[in-house]
Formats: C-alpha cells, structure tokens, sequence
C-alpha cells in the first residue's frame, strides 16, 4: 500500500497513544508501516514535522454540537468540555503539544473559530473576543496539563499548613492507619473552573453594562 501523508499520520498517532511521543522516531514509524525509513523522508522530513501533522490532523477531527439556540453558558461548557474529551483520548499527544507547540491552535480550526464566535455571542466588545478567548484557553490548557501530567491530584493532596493545621496534627490519632487522601473528583474540578471562568465573564459583561465605561483588556493596569 503507497505511503500517504495522512497514512504517516495515523500510524504515528497510534505509536504515541501507545509510548508516548518521546518513544516514536522515524524507525519505529516505518517499520509500523512497513516501509523503508528513507521512504518516509519523501513525505515529511523529520519527527518534528510528524508531530505538527499529527496534532493539526487529532485537531480537525475535533467535534462539538453548537446548540446555537442555547445560552453561551451551556454553550461554552460544551465545547470546554469536548475539548477535554479530546486531550483524554490522546493525552501523550495533548500533553506534548500543550507544553511544545504553543501554535497548536490556528485561526481555522473548529474550536478556536466556536469559541470565538461563543464569546462574541456573549455581548463581549469584537475588538476583545480573541483576548477574552486566548485567556479562557490559557486556563483550561493549563487544567487539562495538570489532570494529564498528574501534577493536579498531587497539589490536592498537599497538606495545609498554619495554626489550624497543626491543631489538627496534633489532635490526630497517632495510631490510625486511614488512606492517604484520594485527591478531587478531576469532573467536579473542572466543571468548577468552568464555573470561575463564566462567572468571571458574565461580572464582566454587567459591569460594562451597568457601570461605568472601562479600559479594553490590553490597557487594563
């Protein structure tokens, strides 16, 4: 069967949900193939390339229901809430691409372009939607590193620390064996950001409605 870009792709996508993306390297995707290594150098010219075509081809697989007739709100819950989907199906390759390739996300694809038209639809200023937008994508990126790389169920399960704390300690029962903690519900975590982000914007949104006249984001001290 002839090599194809999108062959290549695939094959490589397989490997990295297996191995992860440190683990895929040029040989180990032609021999997935069946292909002489050269071969696949007439298609692309190095892993890094790969990768770029793998996550543009996982991102235009991305899907939502817009549920135009809905309140931004849900809508916004819903297309956060695909897109973490999607990084759970693929988290080696989401992982790797929230971390190295801060262009993973193009003016094009479905969810930039949903979210965009989400925040518009919202009543936020057209000259601050992609301000709005980048920053509730930094946020949920950021989540979805720390759900993936473990870092989120570590930091919750961290011990406070002050007077109260150490009154707990102390009144503990040195004997007692109980688990440690499992960490938070990572669905209940997340709908909870979400939770911060569409408050945060709807305060907003009725602030520049009821008060008075205020900076755009980029002249905001």
């Amino acid at each position: 069967m002839p090599l194809t870009e999108a062959g290549i792709y695939a094959a490589a996508l397989r490997l990295i949900d297996e191995d992860g993306v440190e683990a895929l390297t040029m040989r180990k995707l032609a021999a997935a193939l069946d292909a002489n290594p050269m071969s696949l150098y007439h298609h692309v010219p190095n892993k890094e390339a790969v990768l770029r075509g793998v996550t543009r081809m996982v991102g235009a697989q991305f899907r939502t229901v817009t549920l135009q007739d809905a309140p931004w709100q849900e809508r916004i819950r819903l297309l956060a809430t695909d897109f973490r989907n999607l990084a759970h199906r693929h988290p080696k390759l989401l992982a790797y691409s929230f971390s190295h390739q801060p262009d993973f996300i193009q003016p094009d694809d479905p969810f930039w372009t949903t979210l965009t038209a989400i925040v518009a639809a919202a009543g936020v200023p057209q000259s601050e939607v992609s301000e709005i937008a980048a920053l509730m994508v930094a946020v949920v990126i950021g989540v979805l590193t720390a759900e993936l790389n473990g870092a989120l169920h570590q930091w919750s399960t961290l011990k406070p620390h002050g007077p109260e704390a150490d009154e707990d300690a102390a009144d503990a029962d040195p004997g007692s064996t109980s688990a440690a903690p499992e960490g938070p519900d990572q669905d209940h975590m997340f709908r909870l950001v979400m939770d911060t982000l569409i408050t945060g914007l709807e305060s907003r949104l009725t602030a520049g409605r009821d008060g008075p006249a205020r900076r755009p984001l980029s002249q905001s001290a």
